[in-house]
């Protein structure tokens, strides 16, 4: 929107010419996102208060989580109103792949809202049905990525591989298949997230990490930069492409993602600020459906789907965890960790919070460091 708005007054005052430059409005949207979140969080978190909108704690976790019962909840209610707000205030509005990645964080949104009223009215950690919440994930997913087939130039049902040259090896998937595919990178990737979110700190720290590196990933798939030439060419400018350089699949759209993506983080840098341990707030069902799905969609629009089992390592670790723990318990009456996710396998072997919360989160840098790595082993 600003970025329309000071396009108009560009030519009176040249220094404007700046927010056409999308890393200039990387940086924008995170700082503005970031503001917005610090200075409204202690006045949301009163209001909770007021309200008696509080945490719902399971009646078999771990005996360190009965003192958090009554703590304000979904937090992430105001994460999305900074994203909303940043994005809007600093994207093209022309951009398809932000609307759609908007559209898709905002609908599981309000179905982790849902689901939080749900647990809060009836008192109890069920909440809505996971046939329920499955249904409304894989119906978002293929509603975006079916927009996206049919409206994006340049996007196909493609799949390609991390650390191989996109020139010579991609597949081709049926339309069926890919929004499918699709479906499941993004429903996992919002569930996975929903599971993590067990530890003041725990999910947002990985959260954050995840989008920086898809942001980086985004701004490289589609940018082109304008340098000057080598003094012995001459004078003048030529074009440069990163994803070429780097064999990726080039997307010229999907740098926009990246201001996005730097949204994201600056209203979870504000939220982090206030869910640290002891957390004052928690981001609830609302924050953690919302933002897996945000980083699932943003792993289906640079189109690295299979490098995001990598960068989001953690969330798919907590993920296994749970279907390890289930299966093994319904095949053969035993169970696998002390209790599911793993991050309570941790606590009931002793660990206290801080630490499980600090060394998950170097397992996720760590992991999101690998994945960029594949951007020179291709």
């Amino acid at each position: 929107m600003l970025t329309w708005l000071l396009a108009l007054f560009q030519t009176s005052f040249t220094p404007l010419r700046v927010v056409r430059y999308t890393s200039f409005r990387v940086i924008a949207a995170m700082v503005t996102a970031t503001l917005i979140s610090l200075y409204l969080y202690p006045k949301f978190i009163r209001f909770l208060q007021m309200k008696q909108i509080g945490q719902v704690i399971r009646h078999d976790g771990p005996e360190g989580h009965f003192s958090k019962r009554g703590t304000p909840t979904m937090g992430g209610a105001l994460i999305l109103f900074s994203l909303l707000l940043s994005t809007l205030l600093w994207m093209d509005l022309s951009n398809l792949y932000v609307w759609v990645c908007l559209g898709v964080t905002f609908i599981l949104g309000l179905a982790g809202a849902w689901d939080d009223y749900l647990k809060i009215a009836k008192k109890n950690s069920a909440g809505l049905s996971g046939k329920g919440k499955l249904l409304v994930q894989f119906g978002v997913s293929a509603l975006a990525i079916g927009t996206l087939l049919i409206y994006q130039e340049g996007f196909y049902s493609r799949l390609y591989l991390p650390f191989v040259d996109p020139e010579w090896l991609y597949i081709d998937l049926p339309v069926w298949f890919f929004l499918f595919f699709g479906g499941v990178v993004i429903t996992g990737t919002s569930n996975a997230v929903n599971l993590t979110d067990g530890l003041d700190g725990l999910a947002i720290g990985p959260v954050i990490v995840a989008t920086g590196t898809f942001l980086i990933l985004a701004y490289v798939t589609g940018a082109v930069l304008n340098l000057p030439l080598p003094s012995e060419l001459g004078t003048g400018f030529y074009e440069f492409n990163l994803a070429h350089y780097l064999n990726l699949p080039h997307l010229p759209e999907v740098s926009e993602l990246s201001v996005f993506a730097a949204a994201l983080i600056g209203a979870g840098i504000g939220f982090l600020w206030y869910n640290a341990y002891p957390a004052q707030i928690f981001m609830g069902d609302t924050g953690s459906l919302a933002l897996g799905g945000a980083i699932g969609m943003l792993a289906v629009c640079t189109r690295n789907e299979i490098l995001s089992v990598i960068i989001c390592g953690l969330f798919v670790m907590e993920a296994l965890s749970v279907i390890l723990q289930t299966t093994s318990y319904k095949l053969r009456k035993k169970r696998i960790f002390r209790m599911a996710p793993i991050h309570h396998h941790f606590e009931k072997l002793g660990w206290t919070e801080p630490k499980i919360v600090v060394r998950f989160w170097i397992i996720s840098f760590t992991l999101s460091l690998l994945a960029l790595a594949s951007l020179k082993l291709r």
